[in-house]
């Protein structure tokens, strides 16, 4: 499309006649909810100048619902993702003008969560996010809970009883695959180490406990070694990878349980121990990715990010409009990726 996109090329856009184009941005005639969001949509891809005057037509006779989203790690391709899926699933809900507020949590020390969620409370009426499990967090959620403020928790449970709900993956089952692809993947006796983010998030203690008691009860020609923190970086986990190597060398398999592969994959590399230690990480991106065509990594672990985003949004919505009622825990099928399906 060459030159300023004209109501033709709108409507060429959206699969819709001019004259309907033309309702909806002048709010002749009723038009439909579908077709109007549709009209919108195509405005904003291609760029027609007239998207703000769509926008105010298409939501102005909707409810306004601001939804906040707590994550973690701004600098990481995965809550990068997120953030953008969240954006996306927000704009499309239907029936209401929901505006999505996500902030990012450069650490996740009790006091500075407390004190975000807080903040995001005053200006949103539902929120989720993805935190570690402390009594002080979980203190603030329930005082927001009496107040009819949901929380929702994201990726990672915490403050069960308060909380609205929880959304994410079935970690023990996480956990107990990658040992399940580990036990396969190695041929001969040896030690597998597991790194957590913190022993603070459940969502990493669950998959550590899944990936042991997989290892106890089906690979006892494996032993397991102390768990190691991370804290999800990778400068730490790509040290205490090469240390682990050299400490012990009838090591044989290595799972990432939260953040920090980056690290993990640039160990590994360096010594060059690519297909010699099985490795299992979570999420796919850029450097998973690189690392499983390159074999370095064995299989990623990953969450549906599109299906955790539109779910998420549907399930905060449905708890302010009443159509959700009650705590749930919704665990969705999480996508398995090898060298051969990238």
């Amino acid at each position: 499309m060459s030159g300023r996109p004209t109501i033709a090329d709108l409507a060429r856009a959206a699969g819709v006649s001019v004259a309907t184009v033309d309702r909806v941005l002048n709010g002749r005639h009723r038009v439909r909810e579908d077709t109007a969001r549709r009209v919108y949509d195509a405005a904003r891809a291609i760029g027609y100048h007239a998207v703000g005057l769509l926008r105010q037509r298409v939501f102005e006779d909707l409810p306004h619902v601001r939804l906040g989203f707590l994550l973690q790690k701004p600098d990481q391709p995965f809550y990068q993702a997120v953030m953008r899926e969240i954006e996306q699933a927000t704009l499309a809900a239907p029936g209401v003008r929901a505006v999505p507020q996500i902030d990012f949590v450069p650490n996740s020390t009790p006091s500075v969560l407390s004190e975000k969620l807080k903040t995001m409370a005053a200006r949103n009426q539902a929120i989720a996010m993805v935190a570690p499990d402390v009594p002080a967090l979980a203190a603030v959620v329930e005082e927001l809970s009496e107040r009819g403020i949901p929380v929702f928790t994201l990726l990672s449970d915490f403050a069960v009883g308060a909380r609205r709900g929880y959304i994410g993956l079935d970690n023990v089952k996480v956990g107990r695959t990658a040992a399940w692809m580990i036990a396969k993947a190695v041929r001969k006796p040896g030690k597998v180490a597991a790194f957590v983010g913190s022993h603070r998030f459940h969502g990493h203690e669950l998959r550590e406990l899944g990936f042991r008691s997989y290892i106890r009860e089906h690979a006892p020609e494996l032993e397991m070694l102390d768990t190691l923190v991370n804290l999800d970086t990778a400068e730490i986990t790509h040290e205490a990878t090469l240390n682990l190597a050299a400490r012990h060398p009838d090591l044989v398999g290595l799972y990432v349980c939260g953040g920090g592969m980056e690290g993990a994959i640039s160990a590994l590399r360096e010594d060059k121990l690519g297909g010699r230690i099985a490795t299992v990480v979570n999420e796919l991106t850029p450097d998973s990715r690189a690392a499983l065509a390159e074999e370095v990594v064995t299989m990623a672990i990953a969450t549906p990010v599109e299906r955790l985003a539109r779910d998420l949004v549907a399930r905060m919505l449905g708890a302010l409009d009443g159509s959700q009622s009650g705590a749930s825990q919704i665990f969705l099928p999480f996508e398995i990726y090898t060298p051969e399906n990238i």
